[in-house]
């Protein structure tokens, strides 16, 4: 990749170039601050990308024409900016590849299939067709969007020897998951490790749940980048005993779901919706959180007398009460 640096900018390409589009990450050296970079942080102040839709995001376009030329508006990739430049924080301007470029429920060679509004109208603006999709590479799928996450965390969980994968993903959703951990560290338990089960669904990949009680939502928010679903591991594959009770069920589910409902009132830009759903046979039990900009709750509960695992028994510390009855229907 080459790119003429503007003003007196030192520029060093750890980038390289591909037949189809430009991939890999390109790092700037200026002794110049980015305008604003405190707002590029987020709410928890973890946030360490910015994605920027060039059809829409015309504000942010003369950030990337300043540190990165005047063709980094049209070549969809990672774009690093320097420690120094981002006020000693690692930080990344990532352009995406325009929804448009979806042809045949593919973009690339990657199989999406079709959003929700391409077949009838969608029942809101947040059901609107996303704006464009990140493209990851073996080269840049490390890359941080935040203090905790990378991209690779929300990939969706198939065609794994196909590449480059295409991902939509919302800040907002990264930066609540970022403020979940801060008040999960205020609330005693300061080293959790919150693991992100299922990201980014594509359209495709979400139909082959569609229908099963507890199953996927035809309109499930992971289609849109704004839902995850988590749990916080302890080192085990499965949700930790956050309640101390000896068992993990859905009552430590219940501890995430507090910390949510706390992040919401304190953040009601990032309200959205939160869903318990119990143990499996192939998992654990999780927690489902988005920021869909309504606040809507459901649960798929543990019998009172069942977990699905048991640990050994533990000190008794404050328990959270499991919720009063189960919920029925899809996840979203």
């Amino acid at each position: 990749m080459i790119a003429v640096p503007p003003d007196s900018a030192r520029w060093h390409s750890v980038a390289r170039d591909s037949p189809d589009t430009t991939v890999g990450v390109v790092v700037a050296d200026s002794g110049a601050p980015v305008p604003g970079p405190d707002s590029m942080f987020g709410l928890s102040g973890k946030l360490r990308a910015h994605f920027l839709s060039t059809a829409r995001h015309v504000l942010d376009l003369p950030i990337l024409r300043r540190y990165f030329g005047d063709t980094a508006a049209d070549s969809p990739g990672v774009y690093a900016l320097n420690d120094s430049v981002a006020g000693g924080r690692p930080f990344s301007l990532i352009t995406m590849v325009p929804f448009t470029y979806k042809a045949k429920g593919r973009v690339g060679d990657y199989r999406v299939g079709w959003w929700p509004a391409e077949r009838r109208r969608p029942r809101s603006a947040t059901y609107a067709n996303p704006d464009g999709f990140i493209r990851v590479t073996p080269d840049n799928e490390d890359t941080p969007v935040s203090e905790h996450f990378r991209l690779r965390d929300f990939l969706t969980h198939d065609q794994e020897d196909i590449w480059p994968k295409y991902l939509v993903l919302r800040e907002e959703l990264v930066d609540k998951l970022e403020l979940i951990i801060n008040d999960l560290a205020e609330h005693g338990h300061p080293d959790a490790h919150v693991v992100i089960m299922s990201g980014f669904r594509t359209p495709e990949y979400n139909a082959e749940g569609v229908g099963r009680r507890g199953g996927r939502a035809r309109d499930s928010r992971h289609q849109f980048g704004d839902a995850a679903d988590i749990y916080v591991d302890d080192g085990h594959g499965v949700m930790e005993d956050l309640n101390g009770d000896g068992r993990i069920d859905t009552r430590d589910v219940h501890v995430l779901l507090e910390s949510v409902d706390r992040v919401e009132a304190a953040h009601p830009d990032l309200v959205g919706g939160a869903g318990v759903y119990r143990g499996t046979k192939a998992h654990g039990p999780f927690l489902h959180v988005d920021t869909r900009g309504e606040r809507v709750r459901w649960a798929f509960e543990d019998p009172p007398h069942r977990a699905r695992h048991k640990t050994k028994k533990l000190p008794a510390t404050k328990q959270t009460p499991p919720a009063s009855s189960p919920a029925t229907g899809t996840q979203p």
